[in-house]
Parts: C-alpha cells; structure tokens; sequence
C-alpha cells in the first residue's frame, strides 16, 4: 500500500487552488507538482512548464539554489508565499520570477 503524506503548506496550497480554479480534484494534483518543483528548484535548476497571466504558455528553467542565485538575493522584502506563488530565478532571464499555483501545468 502506498501512502500520501501531505504537508500543512501543501495543503494550504490545495485550498487555494482549489478556490481559484473551482475543481479540488486538479487543485490536489497542482499542489503537489508543486510540492516537487519546490523540491526540484531547492536542489538544483528544475525545468516546468506554467501559463502565464495573460494566457501564454511559458516553459521555464529556475532555481532557488543559493550556491546559483546567491548573487541575485538581497534578502529583503517578503516570500512569494504570501501571494498564493512560488518564487524562483530565472536561468534564462537572469532575474527573479515568480507563478501562480494553479497556473502550473508539467514538471519535469
């Protein structure tokens, strides 16, 4: 038997999903690709695919890897968390981004 154990924040992260898109069974699998691809920018540059606000597909590659995005963090302000998004640096872009939950559609 396999077991699932979900986190308080994942399923924090669940409810607002699930109240932004109106559907708790894609909210359940949004947070937990969530879940993986903070896991996957933490240890190095994950690769994802998310839509972006005006509705475009966007295919990405960040991290949130310090010994990476180091030089790119002042420390300062508040988490993306506190928006309902996840943060990562760009690898692409050189600069700090950010997605809805909800708006997450692979990770690779």
């Amino acid at each position: 038997m396999n077991t699932l154990i979900i986190t308080e924040m994942t399923a924090t992260r669940m409810e607002v999903i699930a109240a932004r898109t109106q559907n708790l069974l894609v909210a359940g699998a949004k947070a937990m690709m969530i879940e993986s691809l903070k896991e996957k920018l933490r240890s190095g540059v994950a690769h994802f695919i998310f839509i972006k606000k005006d509705g475009t597909v966007r295919e990405a590659f960040g991290t949130t890897n310090a010994a990476v995005a180091r030089k790119y963090t002042n420390g300062n302000g508040c988490s993306r968390e506190l928006y309902s998004t996840t943060a990562y640096f760009d690898i692409e872009k050189g600069a700090w981004r950010s997605l809805r939950w909800e708006s997450i559609v692979k990770v690779f």
